[in-house]
């Protein structure tokens, strides 16, 4: 029997107990939408699940990712008080990092009027879903990316390859005041990579290594999941990403098992970097099946 639990199940049990999805909306009734400025036209609005991104003005408004369904009520609050030529909180556009649920959530309701972009895959793993309601689903995808212009701002969609899923979206504002990172940064913990929804573990490492090319040391770097980071934080996240592979890569080529490399100590700068969705063993577990291709 294989010693991994599925990752599938594994993403969906996590985000049970971690962001309290639940069929009773009143399990979001205290989840409060926090709203931060970036630039005179970018926001961040941190409530529950993924954190959204924002750009706001005289042609209305974009949002990247949208968390879950029982609080798009909440995150339309607090759209009308950031202000723009859309004073009804409704998004001409909503671009989805990738298709977890903690992320798309709203899409359902912001889809009724707004148009969702998002990478190819995307759309082919909502079509796969049971119920996915017509306007939660993408509308326009793409392969390698595209750009927008939106307010002023010039918003670079990067797909990378395999990293976090198979369908991941980078947003990177051109001018590299900002970039949305989606679920290739959990800021200070580990991260989850989703192997069963085509991600990868050396793809994730090195997408993010691509990104660090691509922003300075100014740039507003919003996490699929924590607060607002900075370069030196992705850094250090991409330092961790670095050492546990290197730790992994060394206990396979020297022939050890699971069980033995479960045995064995993380790097100890990293080993308090495990939490609720991803613990230390859930880290180590994701480490062997992704880099030695066995899930057992």
């Amino acid at each position: 029997m294989s010693r991994f639990l599925p990752l599938a199940g594994l993403l969906t049990s996590a985000l049970l107990s971690t962001f309290v999805i639940a069929a009773d909306d009143d399990k979001f009734a205290n989840v409060t939408m926090k709203t931060t400025p970036l630039t005179s036209s970018s926001y961040l609005l941190e409530g529950a699940g993924g954190n959204i991104g924002v750009v706001a003005g005289k042609d209305g408004l974009l949002i990247i990712d949208d968390q879950f369904a029982p609080l798009a009520d909440k995150i339309v609050t607090a759209l009308k008080a950031i202000g723009s030529a859309d004073t009804l909180g409704q998004p001409r556009f909503v671009i989805n990092t990738h298709f977890h649920g903690d992320h798309t959530g709203a899409n359902g309701h912001f889809g009724r009027q707004g148009t969702i972009m998002a990478h190819h895959n995307v759309l082919k793993r909502l079509e796969q879903q049971a119920d996915i309601a017509p306007a939660a689903l993408p509308v326009l995808t793409y392969d390698n990316g595209l750009t927008v212009h939106f307010n002023g701002e010039d918003l670079q969609l990067l797909h990378l390859g395999p990293g976090h899923t198979d369908g991941d979206t980078v947003v990177l504002w051109q001018n590299g005041s900002v970039v949305h990172m989606g679920d290739l940064f959990f800021k200070d913990r580990f991260p989850f990579i989703d192997l069963e929804g085509g991600g990868s573990v050396t793809g994730y490492r090195d997408n993010v290594g691509r990104m660090l090319e691509m922003i300075n040391e100014d740039t507003k770097v919003i996490p699929g999941h924590g607060g607002l980071a900075t370069k030196a934080e992705l850094v250090q996240f991409k330092q961790m990403l670095d050492e546990c592979i290197a730790w992994m890569q060394q206990g396979l080529a020297s022939g050890k098992s699971f069980e033995q490399m479960k045995a064995t100590p993380l790097p100890p700068k990293w080993q308090a970097w495990g939490w609720q969705f991803v613990s230390a063993e859930r880290w180590v577990d994701t480490l062997y099946q992704g880099l030695s291709g066995r899930s057992e």
